[in-house]
């Protein structure tokens, strides 16, 4: 397995290379330690996810162009790939997600809470942008990486991209919600 870890600003990330591109972003806790892994090992795949990271944590990328290997199945990779689409510092709920996936392949609205559970299945998340989904109600929910990583990048992209505003709602919760 190729993987490296990725210093970031909300914590280490464990960036793994697939054989077609990136396939796994995984925060504390969550993905394959030192100790699981065969070796550790910078490969292109790799360089250019850290390199890009580098970039939107500076505040200088707002969409990631990077080759991805994802693994899942059809409903999840269209649901993936309707996070894409969502644009930098805005959010959208998983009904509204739903209802423009289901419009996409000719169908009536998904229910939200498959949709929901894809959203949370996101192997590639800050890359992805699971963090831009909201509930219904404009209440953070769950996220791979906890609530207060979920609010600081939110509140990055909000501002534009202000380093001072991820360190705010990275250190603190006095940020405001959405």
């Amino acid at each position: 397995m190729n993987f490296t870890i990725y210093e970031s600003p909300t914590g280490p990330l464990t960036l793994i290379a697939g054989p077609d591109g990136l396939r796994g972003l995984h925060f504390p806790g969550r993905g394959p330690s030192k100790h699981e892994a065969d070796h550790e090992r910078r490969d292109p795949v790799l360089a250019a996810a850290a390199e890009q990271l580098d970039a939107y944590f500076a505040g200088e990328l707002r969409q990631f162009e990077l080759e991805l290997d994802l693994v899942g199945t059809l409903f999840q990779r269209r649901v993936w790939d309707a996070l894409r689409q969502i644009p930098y510092g805005i959010t959208t709920t998983y009904g509204t997600l739903a209802h423009e996936i289901g419009a996409a392949v000719g169908r009536g609205d998904f229910n939200p809470r498959a949709v929901g559970a894809a959203v949370g299945r996101t192997p590639v998340p800050i890359i992805v942008p699971c963090h831009r989904v909201i509930g219904s109600d404009g209440s953070l929910t769950g996220y791979g990486g906890g609530l207060h990583r979920k609010r600081a990048l939110l509140d990055f992209e909000r501002s534009g991209g202000e380093r001072a505003a991820l360190d705010a709602g990275w250190t603190g919760p006095q940020l405001a919600l959405l």
